[in-house]
């Protein structure tokens, strides 16, 4: 999932003097109605977020900075003195940058094999190792609870527990952001002119000296944007530090969960909430920089051309490590959650896990748990109707090239979602939206509405390439000839974007599907999704427990990875389907990106 990049536009050249008198007539501008076309796009989306995102954040910080109707600010500092808090926010920034530097260290190799080399099975391995990152985390937690914990498999062959134990934490940070490295670095290097390279060898550079100074600075941008991509998404894990950490670590998402569930402590929670708005915005804002270096003119070429079988030793042993990472780390885990679920108390392997779902009997529920699967899958159908939605309005709004300052700003917050904690807008949810006319505690929209909030970043970042990417030209010429904006859209942009926008309905899906912190506050116990299904059985002591929590995790786990497969197939088409640009020969990636 290519979120952290953008397209890479190389600069035209400039056109001599002497041939612009003989340049072919343009197709006459259609009538300056662009500003308030793109202000009309962007009203729903803009209502949207501000009802369902921006109020119910606002509505729970203000319950606890505000008493008697007089702010109390000073409690923010009167929080941070606590010396357990001060702890939190320093284990959470700590685990960060070393989930990060981890994710690098691996993940870089990974990059490296899927740009330069060809091989049998690439396409299928490419989308292996994507899986991971679409899971959800509490499968992701899970998964590795099963290797890693008491009764997995460490500990049934050399009696080795790494849970409630920083390293599982950073193993399935690893695990969950590995494909971020590979999409974002290994996309612009597959595309990288190898020429370049090895010019400089051929001034006598060494092959480590002439990828440090030719190779490195022109990926050093999107190393750093998928950088503070991995560093965003581990600064606020929640689902695997409660399932790994245990009550020994605690990140500040897992800490506002435990002030606002646990100890009804709102300005604790409220302050926490402040400090990571604060400290998501600060990493956006960054990244948007980033972004803005890799707009720059590079020499790319068709990454199907720099992709070369191995040769010598050297990089067949390179393959081989990556081949052996991607078991261990991205295949094993998955295995070993799917063979706990399929457990039973004698030898051999069974389905009473799966059968034990059909009853209620635990009493945790009051429906048997498999109806979870149910529920998952009509709350993410209607998320994703919603995101696509929003998503798609948002996109065409932002998909102009003169967009402004106050254009780029609305992308920026449509990312926030993905940062601020989901913890508190499901609690906010519950705060503010209890009055009439938005008195939506009781029905069942509430759930779909928190996980499309997810689902839009995903819709944007996939279709807003492919549209920037459609000519211009032929929509001032449709305008030209009086057609509406809609008919524009209509018969212009959505022919090309469909298959896009069958991709971005994918992840919205997906990521809907598997979202935790918000949908455990909101989701009823006669309604639970299965992220929540799972958490609340993992929750409780007992082998069948413990069973059926593998077993549900299982069921979301192949959800997951047949929407990715079906999405990897739907990429590729539309990779062969798109036209390469005339003045560089260069064809969108499998997002429309360049």
């Amino acid at each position: 999932m290519d979120l952290a990049r953008t397209e890479v536009e190389p600069r035209e050249p400039r056109e001599p003097r002497e041939f612009r008198e003989f340049r072919k007539p343009r197709v006459p501008r259609a009538p300056r109605t662009g500003n308030a076309a793109r202000l009309g796009l962007m009203a729903v989306p803009v209502a949207f977020f501000g009802l369902f995102f921006a109020y119910p954040v606002a509505a729970i910080t203000a319950r606890g900075l505000r008493a008697d109707g007089v702010w109390r600010f000073g409690r923010i500092w009167d929080v941070l003195a606590q010396p357990d808090i001060r702890h939190v926010l320093w284990f959470t920034t700590w685990q960060a940058l070393a989930s990060t530097a981890l994710t690098l260290l691996i993940a870089l190799p990974g990059a490296y094999v899927f740009a330069r080399f060809d091989f049998r099975g690439k396409q299928l391995l490419r989308a292996v190792v994507t899986v991971p990152f679409v899971l959800p985390t509490v499968v992701v937690g899970t998964a590795f609870l099963a290797l890693l914990g008491r009764g997995g498999l460490l500990d049934e062959l050399w009696g080795v527990r790494l849970d409630t134990t920083v390293w599982a934490i950073l193993l399935a940070h690893v695990f969950f952001n590995y494909a971020v490295v590979v999409r974002t670095v290994g996309g612009l290097w597959s595309q990288l002119d190898p020429r370049q390279e090895e010019a400089a060898r051929m001034l006598g550079a060494s092959r480590f000296a002439a990828w440090r100074t030719v190779t490195l600075p022109a990926l050093g941008p999107a190393v750093a944007a998928a950088a503070l991509m991995v560093f965003l998404f581990t600064f606020t894990s929640f689902g695997v530090v409660q399932i790994l950490g245990g009550p020994t670590f605690s990140t500040l998402e897992v800490e506002i969960y435990r002030q606002t569930s646990e100890i009804f402590d709102l300005s604790t929670a409220a302050v926490l909430t402040i400090i990571q708005f604060a400290a998501v915005g600060a990493v956006l804002a960054v990244h948007a920089w980033t972004v803005r270096r890799r707009e720059t003119a590079l020499r790319l070429v068709d990454a199907a051309t720099t992709a070369r079988p191995p040769r010598g030793a050297g990089q067949w042993t390179l393959l081989a490590a990556v081949l052996a990472t991607i078991a261990v780390l991205l295949v094993l885990p998955p295995a070993v959650l799917v063979q706990r679920s399929l457990d039973t108390p004698g030898p051999g392997i069974g389905l009473g896990y799966y059968e034990a779902l059909t009853s209620d009997e635990g009493g945790l529920f009051l429906v048997p748990p498999i109806d979870a699967v149910g529920n998952s899958l009509r709350y993410a159908l209607a998320a994703t109707a919603l995101a696509l939605l929003i998503g798609a309005l948002a996109a065409a709004a932002l998909a102009r090239r003169d967009a402004g300052r106050l254009v780029r700003g609305f992308d920026a917050l449509l990312m926030l979602p993905l940062g601020v904690s989901a913890v508190t807008v499901g609690f906010g949810f519950l705060v503010a939206l209890d009055e009439p006319p938005l008195d939506l505690r009781s029905s069942w929209i509430l759930v779909p509405l928190a996980q499309a909030l997810v689902g839009v970043p995903f819709v944007v970042r996939t279709m807003l390439p492919v549209l920037r990417a459609v000519d211009g030209r032929l929509r001032e010429a449709a305008a030209v000839l009086g057609a509406s904006p809609w008919r524009v859209w209509r018969e212009v942009d959505l022919p090309m974007v469909r298959r896009a926008l069958l991709i971005a309905a994918g992840f919205a899906f997906a990521v809907s599907l598997g979202e935790f912190g918000a949908t455990v506050f909101i989701a009823r116990p006669d309604n639970p999704t299965l992220p929540v299904a799972v958490a609340r059985l993992l929750g409780r002591a007992g082998e069948l427990n413990y069973g059926q929590a593998m077993a549900l995790s299982t069921i979301l786990m192949a959800v997951c990875a047949v929407a990715l497969l079906v999405l990897e197939h739907l990429r590729t088409g539309l990779r062969t389907g798109l036209r390469a640009d005339p003045r560089t020969g260069l064809r969108p990636d499998r997002t429309g990106e360049f």
